[in-house]
């Protein structure tokens, strides 16, 4: 196989062969917009440059049907492009690889460089058996992608059998620029209709571009100004060309935007204006100037899927004159989500551009669908303007959205704001994930996946919200949780089914939200789906009873109408025999209104009694808590105490922390059997713990003396005081506890417990191969100590519940004790007379 030159093949056969792939259908056109579109989109290619993005979509094309695997030459690629080989294989390959859309295994020449490629286009072999994938291509599909590519951009050869593969139109366009130009040429290609127009953005273009830049701009993802330049090129090349028809004046109505080519290919006609264009893959001179047919609004396309957003994204209004070409420029890329400034370079209206040729419908092909605001970002990209789903033609009172002017949209990067009549929500946008991110509904929305990627951040929340709450609802049908994901996923393919494709779902995101996630039963049985069982996945019986009762109704019906009138006419027969149904229905129909009204005054009797319980119930509650409000304290008498006052409270308190830190120095000094023991360890921790709490209240009064508070004119103080006497005394508590429990871990039940953890764990698998290794050690130390530790609170546990049926002494405190300052207003203490108690009270 032999290369053969751009421009030699001019003539003929080029124009033969290209007629034959750019005269596609509409759905063949609309399947391969669809793919390219979801190449271009492809998680990983965001900010790639255009020459890595037109290498996705050749090796996609060159891709053999049966193995996925393409093997090529770098300088093969380089051609295909319209770049160098030194550049594809330093610039173009690497991103390939790092982007993770292709997979490339390289053979290396003699200075290491890449030389022949192994490419594996991920997204194309991932969506194989996909049903309703865009990627998921036939033989036949992949084989017309090759045909069109061949027709725009081949570099031409000659194969071994002597046929000749012409060159494209744009093979002579190389150097800087030539992968936009190429990839600019297929997109629009692409949206071409029969007679090679492309339909335009619809709205009011500012500046100066005109409207076909800016539909370029929105196709590439990159700026009106660098669209136009693009433009211009494709122009010179006559590719493109932009007409104008003329008026009576002599000036130029608005102009269109126009394939020459693919006008050819489908029989169009286009007439001679200024200029004749030159011969297709050389320079020209003029363009043509005039073209018959009517003009139309900028709307998706009538074959475009609801992952594609064909001249839909917004474009960027600021030029940089020091960006020449797309390609100069890392930021502007196909259409991705960015961190450009969004102002937009067409003001966004309800109304149509154009105007309507002699002898065309007075209809537009179609209005623009994403008629719902509430959408977020991809689904408003279905529509050129987010106001524009209700027009003229829509009804004599259209539904309007307000639509904010240029003023108030953000004018600097990162704003995070939105707009109020887009239907997007205000506020920082979410950031978008893809499905792998979100393990636990994997499985489920698998066969959404493509259209989970084209939802925005926010929509992905609100879908995974609503696929979570689905999974709970369907743990309970099926017959085991784990099979709720499969349900739901087999779910979802039936809607797929149903809609046929994911390539027809125009607005993904209310399709997911009101049609694929909910559960549409056809009888009364909560587990039918769709006339489908959810536990067994077969037909519901539920419904097949339903449809035998009907048709054995109707039977009886006409068994009846043949006694009765048995030589009716067959017309005659019918004609009777659908009244008879229609009146049982009817009645039918009027039996459930009453059965539902009787059931809704049922439900309306069980809530008001329901109502009146539960204020009768409050009623009693609120009349035994003041009940209980009014109750004396049990220890001091003093009235509307609720049973206790909070003095008394405190003094039972400190009484149970005594007692409690008394069992545990108890549980390891003495023998709970001698009592004479026990009263005397028990006196002694009293003492100790109350000596504490004494110590405590003497530093806050020393501090407040220091401060020049007069304690004794202070009515909080005594409150204070017994607060901070109480966390002493919990303090206390807790050191005996801990005392008591270092002392039991000694104990010989406890090291018998650590000895035997130590040796477990040095036994365990992971530690059989060095038992006295460091690590190994210092887990079975660890081990041991955890084992004395809870050997130590089940002894001190087991000691305390024998102690307390023991009934000890613990005599009270009398009425005339004080503790301290902290209990003065507080009859009855825990204290007794001891040495000290008497500088204590003072």
């Amino acid at each position: 196989m032999r290369s053969v030159p751009a421009g030699s093949a001019v003539g003929g056969p080029e124009r033969g062969r290209a007629a034959g792939a750019l005269s596609l259908g509409s759905d063949m056109q609309a399947r391969l917009r669809g793919v390219v579109r979801a190449l271009l989109d492809a998680p990983g290619l965001e900010g790639a440059p255009y020459a890595v993005q037109l290498a996705v979509v050749v090796l996609a094309s060159r891709t053999p049907w049966g193995s996925g695997v393409v093997e090529i030459r770098t300088s093969q690629v380089a051609r295909w492009v319209g770049l160098s080989r030194s550049y594809t294989a330093s610039v173009v390959v690497p991103w390939l690889r790092a982007s993770g859309v292709v997979e490339v295994e390289s053979d290396q020449g003699e200075f290491k460089e890449d030389v022949g490629l192994r490419c594996r286009v991920v997204p194309l072999l991932e969506a194989r058996g996909v049903v309703g994938h865009p990627l998921n291509l036939r033989r036949s599909e992949l084989a017309m992608m090759l045909f069109v590519m061949e027709a725009l951009m081949a570099p031409g050869w000659t194969l071994k059998s002597g046929e000749v593969i012409p060159s494209g139109l744009l093979a002579a366009r190389t150097g800087k620029g030539a992968p936009t130009d190429r990839l600019a040429l297929l997109l629009l290609v692409l949206e071409a209709r029969e007679d090679g127009r492309v339909r335009q953005c619809g709205g009011v273009v500012k500046g100066q571009r005109g409207r076909a830049a800016v539909t370029l701009a929105r196709l590439l993802g990159c700026t009106a100004a660098a669209a136009e330049r693009v433009l211009e090129r494709l122009e010179e090349w006559g590719v493109v060309v932009r007409p104008r028809a003329g008026t009576g004046s002599g000036l130029g109505q608005r102009g269109r935007l126009v394939v020459p080519a693919v006008a050819a290919a489908r029989g169009g006609q286009i007439t001679a204006g200024r200029g004749t264009p030159g011969m297709m893959g050389a320079p020209s001179e003029g363009a043509v100037a005039g073209f018959s047919g009517p003009d139309v609004a900028a709307t998706p396309s009538e074959e475009s899927e609801a992952g594609e957003k064909p001249q839909v994204s917004e474009v960027p209004e600021a030029d940089n004159p020091a960006i020449a070409d797309p390609d100069d420029a890392a930021t502007l890329h196909a259409n991705h989500a960015s961190g450009v400034p969004v102002v937009g370079e067409v003001e966004e209206v309800g109304g149509f551009s154009g105007v309507a040729g002699l002898g065309s419908s007075p209809f537009p092909e179609r209005v623009c669908v994403g008629e719902e605001p509430e959408l977020g970002e991809e689904a408003e990209g279905l529509c050129g303007s987010s106001g524009a789903g209700e027009g003229p033609l829509r009804g004599e009172q259209p539904n309007t959205f307000p639509i904010p002017s240029q003023h108030q949209q953000p004018a600097t990067a990162g704003a995070g704001h939105t707009r109020t009549g887009s239907g997007k929500v205000p506020g920082p946008r979410l950031p978008r994930r893809r499905l792998v991110q979100v393990p636990e509904l994997g499985d489920a929305l698998r066969p959404v996946g493509w259209l989970w990627d084209r939802l925005s951040g926010w929509q992905q929340q609100q879908i995974e919200t609503a696929a979570r709450a689905e999974l709970v609802r369907l743990a309970g049908l099926v017959p085991l949780p784990q099979d709720a994901p499969r349900a739901l996923a087999e779910r979802l393919e039936a809607r797929i089914a149903q809609s046929r494709g994911l390539v027809m779902i125009r607005q993904p995101y209310p399709w997911l939200l009101h049609r694929a996630l909910v559960q549409r039963p056809a009888c009364s049985d909560t587990r039918c789906d769709d006339g489908i069982s959810l536990d067994t996945g077969q037909a519901c019986e539920s419904c097949g009873n339903v449809i035998h009762l009907r048709r054995a109704h109707r039977a009886r019906l006409g068994a009846e109408l043949d006694q009765e009138q048995p030589d009716l006419p067959a017309a005659e027969r019918r004609r009777v025999l659908e009244e008879r149904l229609r009146a049982h229905t009817e009645r039918e129909a009027e039996a459930r209104e009453r059965r539902h009204a009787a059931q809704r005054a049922r439900s309306d009797r069980m809530r008001a009694a329901a109502r009146e319980r539960a204020a009768r119930e409050q009623e009693e509650a609120a009349a035994r808590e003041r009940v209980r409000q009014a109750l004396p304290c049990a220890d001091c008498g003093r009235e509307d105490a609720a049973g206790l006052c909070q003095g008394c409270g405190r003094i039972r308190e400190l009484n149970a922390l005594i007692v409690e830190a008394g069992m545990c120095q108890v549980s390891w000094t003495v023998n709970p059997r001698h009592t004479g023991e026990v009263a005397a360890v028990m006196d002694q921790v009293r003492d100790d713990v109350l000596a504490q709490v004494a110590v405590s209240v003497g530093e806050l009064r020393a501090a407040l003396d220091a401060d020049g508070v007069n304690v004794a004119d202070d009515p909080s103080f005594p409150d204070v005081a017994s607060v901070r006497g109480l966390r002493a005394a919990r303090e206390a508590a807790a050191d005996y506890r801990a005392t008591a429990l270092a002392q039991l871990a000694r104990t010989r039940h406890a090291q018998t417990e650590g000895r035997y953890a130590h040796a477990a764990e040095q036994s365990r698998s992971h530690h059989r191969h060095d038992p006295t290794g460091p690590q190994s050690l210092a887990a079975a130390a660890r081990a041991a100590e955890t084992a004395r530790t809870r050997t130590a609170e089940h002894l001190l546990t087991q000691r305390l519940t024998h102690l307390r049926e023991q009934h000890l002494p613990t005599p009270a405190a009398s009425d005339e004790e004080r503790l301290s300052e902290a209990f003065a207003c507080v009859p009855g203490s825990a204290a007794r007379d001891r040495p000290g108690a008497d500088d204590l009270r003072a």
